[in-house]
């Protein structure tokens, strides 16, 4: 009797996978740089890795229902005469009019109003219905310049410098010219229909000494009310955050690369910067031996969904954090009740990567009046309201179950990470050991 064996299955590569075999292919057939919007689809270490230690013998916790924990907090307290006050950490981060829609940034406006916190102009000026609508909106002034003029600058509540974004530090972002309307056209002074490419750094500094009299100049202009923050993008938080210190920010804001975009190459997203959790500590660190943790603020940035999210950043020392892909989710992006509609562009929703094609089912990402109008900045107002009060009720779950009274009351010796990775990025134990990689022994 003679035996056979089975034939051995076909096994694919691990490092040529379907993934990276259909680029090769698309970029054969076409010679053109694979351009999309969204953040790292990587999987990278994230908030998940760590894990909060509840109160027990050690520590008291507090009731939940009868005792106060606080969730205020107060942004540029430095140098500006009208620092901003918010009733929540959490804020809405920078997204144009251009990337996003007319109704989508009135939506976000109306949010962040209902739920005490801010709003940011994003890229691309900013837009009568965006300023009526925030109570508390941040200019951003970005290399482009696009839109930008004194008045706006005086009508805004903070300015914040753009140097980098967790994207895509180092380079600049993109406006398909799809997107590009007669209205963006004028905001921008640009072409209407035509690809436009942003500048990566400012035309009219190089360095911290020139930034230093860039903010001088933008205090002057707004009577030293505003608060100046500078974003950085997450690649040397440590220098960056000192040098922004040096330069007189009154904030600064640190984005890693699981932040979103609205769109630039892909191989930009994916092969540059660090993750969020990487740029945290660093980040505090540098404060702190300038002596200006808390004098200057952290907001951070980058993949933050949750309470939870939020607990774990302001542990680990910032003041706030900002959200943006979360925040156009609660509008209602990527809902999949466009899913055919998405199916039809060659995405599906949650994959977050049609945002530069201008033809957004659920009317967030477009500039299609037609499908814009599909949003309704009101209801999707109260939705983004209802997420903020939901992720603020968290974090202060997380606060009193380890003892706080207030979410900045928070601190590193209330987590431990499961990975070793983990560990060393958020500077915290290995869980069930006393061993922070780097730093202590086992």
């Amino acid at each position: 009797m003679t035996y056979h064996n089975p034939p051995t299955p076909p096994r694919k590569s691990a490092i040529f996978d379907d993934v990276s075999l259909a680029e090769i292919r698309r970029a054969a057939a076409t010679g053109i740089y694979d351009i999309r919007g969204g953040g790292t689809k990587k999987a990278l270490p994230h908030f998940d890795d760590l894990l909060f230690l509840g109160a027990s013998m050690s520590r008291y916790p507090l009731e939940g229902y009868r005792e106060r924990c606080d969730t205020s907090v107060t942004l540029g307290t430095r140098f500006a005469r009208k620092p901003l006050q918010l009733k929540i950490p959490v804020t809405i981060a920078g997204m144009s009019f251009g990337a996003l829609s007319g109704p989508a940034k009135e939506a976000l406006g109306r949010g962040a109003t209902l739920s005490g916190t801010s709003t940011t102009t994003g890229d691309g000026g900013m837009t009568d219905e965006e300023r009526g609508h925030s109570e508390l909106l941040v200019y951003q002034y970005l290399p482009s310049r696009y839109g930008m003029n004194p008045k706006d600058l005086r009508r805004a509540d903070a300015i914040e410098i753009v140097v980098g974004q967790g994207a895509k530090p180092g380079g600049g972002g993109m406006l398909l010219g799809q997107k590009i309307s007669d209205r963006v056209a004028e905001m921008r002074t640009l072409p209407k229909g035509i690809d436009q490419r942003s500048a990566c750094r400012h035309p009219d500094w190089t360095g911290p000494d020139d930034l230093e009299i860039k903010i001088l100049e933008l205090r002057e202009i707004t009577d030293w009310e505003k608060p100046i923050y500078i974003k950085i993008g997450g690649s040397r938080p440590y220098y960056d955050t000192a040098l922004a210190v040096k330069a007189g920010a009154d904030v600064v804001v640190v984005d890693g690369m699981q932040g979103g975009t609205a769109a630039t190459q892909d191989v930009f997203i994916e092969n540059v910067g660090l993750p969020t959790l990487a740029c945290i500590r660093p980040a505090v660190e540098a404060l702190q031996e300038l002596g200006m943790h808390r004098k200057v603020q952290l907001v951070v940035s980058g993949g933050i969904r949750n309470g939870a999210d939020v607990a774990k950043a302001l542990a680990l020392g910032a003041d706030a954090v900002s959200i943006g892909t979360a925040a156009l989710v609660a509008l209602g992006d990527n809902d999949a009740k466009w899913e055919a509609e998405y199916n039809a562009l060659g995405t599906t929703a949650g994959a977050y990567d049609d945002w530069h094609e201008g033809k957004d089912p659920a009317g967030i990402t477009t500039q299609d009046p037609e499908l814009a109008a599909r949003l309704d900045p009101i209801a999707a107002g109260r939705r983004l309201a209802n997420y903020l009060k939901v992720m603020t009720l968290e974090a202060q779950t997380i606060a009193r179950a380890c003892g706080h009274n207030h979410l900045h009351n928070l601190e590193p010796e209330d987590l431990v990470a499961l990975t070793i990775e983990a560990a060393a990025m958020a500077r915290v134990p290995l869980a069930g050991t006393g061993w922070i990689p780097g730093q202590t022994g086992l």
